[in-house]
């Protein structure tokens, strides 16, 4: 049974940093292109940062030179490290792994609130 889940989201002032984790269990994931979508109050859900199979990563314009993706597959856990936040960063963060046969797994979700 595959499962995903997300944790490290929380409560950050502007100009803080978190750094989100997507761990993942149940089948062999190595193949699997990742990636890290958000959700903010009355938004659409929006791609944050992806990363394939071999390592490439594309991210977002709104969060270039600010987020970095990266997977550990030993550990069998993909990372969204999130500098420099902004308010405007709020929202639910989801991970997303796709298959090469474009299944599809999704995370529960992490809160990620950005405030002074």
């Amino acid at each position: 049974q595959v499962q995903v889940e997300e944790s490290g989201g929380g409560w950050v002032q502007p100009g803080g940093s978190l750094r989100l984790s997507c761990a993942y269990s149940g089948t062999d994931f190595r193949t699997y292109a990742m990636g890290w979508f958000r959700r903010a109050p009355e938004k659409q859900r929006e791609m944050v940062a992806r990363i394939t199979g071999g390592g490439g990563t594309s991210y977002a314009d709104s969060v270039k030179g600010r987020f970095t993706i990266s997977r550990d597959n030993a550990k069998n856990t993909m990372y969204l490290q999130m500098n420099s936040l902004k308010p405007e960063d709020t929202a639910v963060y989801y991970c997303k792994l796709v298959g090469l046969s474009l299944n599809e797994y999704w995370g529960q979700g992490t809160q990620v609130t950005v405030s002074s």
